[in-house]
């Protein structure tokens, strides 16, 4: 590793960490079941989603969660609001375009969150790649960096990362399973098309 990719990486955590400092680090954790298997629901005080995530992929989660706001984090079992739930089941349901109703904060550099605003506005049904979405955000060069921006998206499904693919088309990993995106991609085309 190059000392500049060091520093770079360096300046990128304590980025993260300064603006992590005065937030409240106590988060809620509900599980809510799903088609597709037990999703992990982190919440703040104010009611805004923090984190999503499959059961089966918590550790990962927690890691994430533990680089973005430090190792005081906080997850103390809870129900979500009615706010974050209510959108999620409707989505799971066939209501594939309650997800923009869900408020979340994310924290993270100032690239990720720009990488995660810009996964928002990949319309429901409709899939971006990687490269795309590094022109989109003025990078075109890029595409490795967004995809690991991707990779570190604390909130999957809301901030839809399972909607970018390969340069080729083909599905390219997704923390929950190449299966879930899968399903996830198929479940948003067939309700989107059933809505005319």
């Amino acid at each position: 590793m190059t000392t500049q990719t060091a520093d770079n990486r360096r300046h990128a955590r304590e980025d993260t960490m300064e603006r992590s400092a005065g937030v409240d680090k106590r988060f809620g954790l509900d599980r809510m079941k799903t088609p597709i298997g037990e999703a992990l629901l982190v919440f703040d005080g104010e009611g805004r989603l923090r984190g999503f995530d499959w059961d089966d992929h918590e550790h990962r989660m927690r890691r994430i969660l533990h680089r973005h706001y430090g190792p005081d984090a906080l997850l103390e079992p809870g129900v979500a609001p009615a706010a974050i739930r209510r959108p999620l089941e409707a989505y799971f349901a066939g209501d594939i375009l309650r997800l923009d109703e869900i408020e979340c904060r994310t924290n993270g550099t100032a690239f990720q969150r720009a990488v995660w605003a810009a996964l928002r506005r990949i319309p429901v049904g409709a899939t971006r790649s990687y490269g795309s979405l590094a022109a989109e955000l003025g990078t075109p060069k890029a595409s490795r960096a967004v995809g690991l921006a991707n990779g570190a998206n604390p909130i999957g499904l809301v901030v839809p990362c399972h909607r970018v693919i390969g340069a080729d088309g083909s599905l390219t990993g997704y923390g929950g399973g190449l299966d879930r995106k899968r399903w996830l991609l198929a479940h948003e085309q067939k309700h989107l098309a059933a809505r005319g």
